[in-house]
């Protein structure tokens, strides 16, 4: 409540905003803000009941198999009740609810062992036989807090739940609490079930303008990842001419995006991100559509933590890809222009191990070495190290001009070559590459600002998108790890092999 006060006070929300959003006074903004907090977190948990008590009277039981289609649902009052107090713990308190849940109502593992047992011992009779038991097994092999999270989604505001309750338990396993077999499991089920229910022909596409929901373009405000956004002047630009913001949304989830994908129409493919974002922008007038060819995608993000691993963000860019072939049929050109995040903290390794081994540089020529040398002075290994550290390196000038070819050979080696289990290390371009897309340009000084030169030398790189290849691209890479790559790319990598030892 404080902070939508602030911005009322403040005037961040403006009387004109609210107008156009249907809302006449201020106070009409906050009545439904006021009433969700009031709802889940003023209310109190009912006096006497504790937790091993609450998941025993709303958990349903299994039932036999027989009997499957007729085990009695727990009451509508208990699972409000349940969604209730879940919402009122501690980030703590839910480690522990989750836990119990997960490890107190699973499958029953005697049972589950008594019919695979039986499904062994069955395999030399009839087919019909064989698939009833193994349907018995399907059966028992569910835990009993999937039936709970079925009803659950079935309550309004259910499935925004499960969405919550899945990124509670990501965050468990993410901060090492526990170790729990148990929430890995209950992780794997939530993922599993959300990944149906926010299946392709789920999803709605929409555009966002500057006359969509108030409270829809303050959410896309916050949930902006990748460039954030300033203010409403900046918002209002990311929605207006020759800009688009798409979003997917979900009628379990109303008014909520579940990613937004930022969109610049140019034309031509950009090379800098501020010439996109920046605070005065020469593509602030009226769209010329006659001269609009290409399409850059700067920027797509997830709202939803507790939706991580449920694709959304690939299917989003196609389907735009194909919003925007339609409204512009003469668009020729489709390309991200993305950042690079984690390139510094592998350039950071390198270094270290060449520091280490004190004989010269396997990442550097041996006329680069003896350039970066004379400015930073010897070692230049730990010298770099502390000048990448604090950004420093970018205020001289003669050492940014010298370091330009390299980094860039570095960054190409480290987009291409450098490989989690097969496929692309860094998480940008593994998302782009299952796209289908190419890899195609590198960038430099494409991001000044200190984000941008904190995570990656200041280089961003395009993804190009040939509608007609993604997805022979994307099939080649899944399945071979391939990756398509510009001759820039492969000249680069090609230069950085002939003195690299990594």
């Amino acid at each position: 409540m404080l902070r939508f006060r602030a911005l009322c006070t403040t005037g961040f929300l403006t009387q004109q905003m609210c107008q156009r959003s249907g809302w006449h006074r201020k106070s009409d903004l906050l009545r439904p803000f006021l009433s969700s907090v009031t709802l889940s977190q003023f209310k109190q948990p009912v006096a006497g009941l504790g937790m091993d008590e609450l998941l025993s009277s709303v958990v349903p039981s299994l039932g036999t198999y027989e009997t499957r289609d007729k085990n009695p649902p727990p009451r509508e009052s208990q699972i409000l009740e349940f969604m209730r107090y879940y919402r009122g713990l501690a980030s703590q308190d839910k480690s522990v609810l989750l836990e119990k849940l997960a490890s107190g109502y699973g499958a029953d593992h005697e049972l589950v062992a008594d019919v695979g047992t039986r499904l062994l011992d069955s395999l030399q009779r009839d087919a019909a036989t064989v698939l009833q038991i193994e349907d018995r097994l399907r059966y028992y092999l569910t835990p009993r807090y999937k039936v709970l999270l079925n009803y659950l989604s079935r309550l309004e505001g259910g499935v925004k739940f499960l969405v919550d309750l899945r990124a509670d338990a990501l965050d468990i396993l993410e901060s090492k609490v526990t170790d729990s077999p148990h929430i890995r499991e209950m992780n794997s089920i939530l993922k599993y079930m959300l990944s149906e229910w926010f299946s392709v022909g789920l999803l709605n596409l929409e555009r966002v303008t500057w006359h969509s929901p108030c409270e829809l373009l303050q959410k896309i405000s916050e949930y902006e990842a990748v460039h954030p956004v300033r203010n409403w002047a900046d918002i209002k630009r990311r929605v207006g001419p020759n800009r688009r913001c798409f979003v997917f949304m979900h009628g379990a989830m109303p008014g909520e995006p579940l990613v937004v994908l930022h969109v610049a129409l140019t034309d031509h493919i950009s090379s800098n991100i501020q010439d996109i974002v920046r605070e005065i922008s020469s593509m602030d007038t009226d769209e010329e559509a006659e001269k609009i060819d290409t399409s850059i995608f700067y920027s797509i993000s997830s709202s939803q933590k507790g939706l991580q691993g449920v694709e959304l963000g690939n299917v989003l860019i196609k389907r735009v890809l194909r919003e925007l072939q339609g409204e512009f049929p003469h668009m020729k050109h489709f390309s991200s222009l993305s950042p690079i995040p984690g390139f510094t903290s592998w350039l950071l390794g390198a270094l270290s191990s060449q520091a280490k081994e004190m004989s010269g540089s396997d990442i550097f020529t041996d006329a680069e070495y003896q350039e970066i040398s004379e400015i930073v002075g010897s070692p230049p290994m730990e010298s770099l190290k502390r000048l990448f550290s604090n950004n420093e390196w970018v205020r001289s000038e003669r050492l940014v001009n010298i370091l330009e070819k390299p980094l860039m050979k570095l960054c190409a080696w480290y987009l291409y070559k450098e490989k989690h289990r097969g496929y692309a290390l860094n998480p940008v371009a593994n998302f782009h590459l299952q796209n289908g897309a190419v890899l195609w340009r590198l960038n430099w000084m494409a991001d000044k600002s200190p984000r941008g030169i904190s995570n990656s030398c200041g280089m961003m790189v395009n993804y190009r998108y040939f509608p007609e290849d993604t997805s022979n691209n994307s099939a080649q890479y899944l399945a071979t790890k391939h990756i398509e790559a510009s001759e820039q790319i492969l000249n680069f990598v090609s230069q950085f092999q002939k003195n690299s030892k990594l």
